[in-house]
């Protein structure tokens, strides 16, 4: 979680060219944000580290499990994973406390006077995580691709639209999650919820063909699911077009949720 000083973000800036872009406008404070979390040793190492340390966790654990039945390898059981440990942590964690810091030091709140709007300031704010992580996924699916031999993506399409509906999905309920915590101290502690729920439900450590009916049915709706559905669907090939609607269908249907949060309950001042 950053705790850096954010005074630079809503410093202005003498001698520059106005800025008049909703695009311009977003590079600029991206450029902000991806100066801080340069910064920030912690959030770098939670960011970059973290999921690559989770994955090679996991390693012998999957290796234990009985796949044969499921059509399933260990390299496309632990690669989605490793691509959902990513979002959580680089995406969700990362921007939950960005938000709250930002919002606890009045930084949104001075930004809210100049041009900025308020999709945009959230926008602006998100761009260096979300970008960072879509980086890091792609070295990852390199990596694991060539450590675990696994096979080029059958459907690169469905794994291209999971990890970017997972990349929206965390970072609009970041927000969310940001408008209900206090402090940067106790955003540590919020985001706890979807990331346990998320890495023992969605898929990431247990493929969810591997859990009972009932079970596997409750998982598929929980907001990570989709994600990493779509993404081993991609390298494994094995949704039909009904399977992949209705995972679409479960990510669209969160998404909308987190924006009606964000839009009635996300604060631009310190809590009191």
């Amino acid at each position: 979680m950053s705790t850096a000083s954010t005074t630079e973000l809503a410093r202005p800036r003498t001698g520059a060219p106005p800025v008049s872009t909703p695009a311009s406008r977003m590079k600029a404070l991206a450029r902000a944000e991806l100066t801080l979390l340069g910064r920030n040793k912690s959030a770098m190492f939670t960011a970059l580290v973290l999921p690559a340390m989770l994955t090679f966790s996991m390693s012998t654990a999957v290796d234990g499990m009985d796949l044969k039945e499921s059509g399933l390898t260990v390299g496309t059981v632990l690669l989605p994973g490793s691509l959902g440990y990513v979002l959580l942590f680089a995406v969700y964690s990362a921007l939950t406390g960005v938000f709250v810091v930002r919002r606890e030091e009045l930084v949104l709140k001075r930004l809210r006077t100049g041009e900025l709007r308020d999709l945009e300031i959230l926008a602006g704010a998100s761009l260096p995580a979300v970008l960072l992580a879509l980086v890091q996924c792609v070295l990852l699916a390199a990596g694991c691709t060539v450590v675990m031999d696994v096979a080029a993506p059958r459907a690169v399409w469905l794994a291209v639209a999971g990890l970017l509906l997972g990349a929206l999905l965390m970072g609009v309920l970041a927000a969310a999650t940001a408008a209900f915590t206090r402090s940067a101290e106790a955003a540590q502690i919020s985001v706890m919820p979807m990331l346990l729920v998320s890495m023992v439900g969605s898929g990431m450590t247990v493929p969810q063909d591997l859990m009972p009916d009932a079970m596997a049915s409750v998982c598929e709706l929980l907001p990570l699911s989709p994600a990493i559905t779509l993404i081993r669907g991609g390298w494994t090939g094995a949704l039909d077009s009904g399977e992949v609607l209705g995972r679409l269908a479960t990510a669209v249907a969160w998404t909308l949720l987190g924006v009606f949060a964000v839009r009635r309950r996300f604060r631009w001042e310190p809590r009191r």
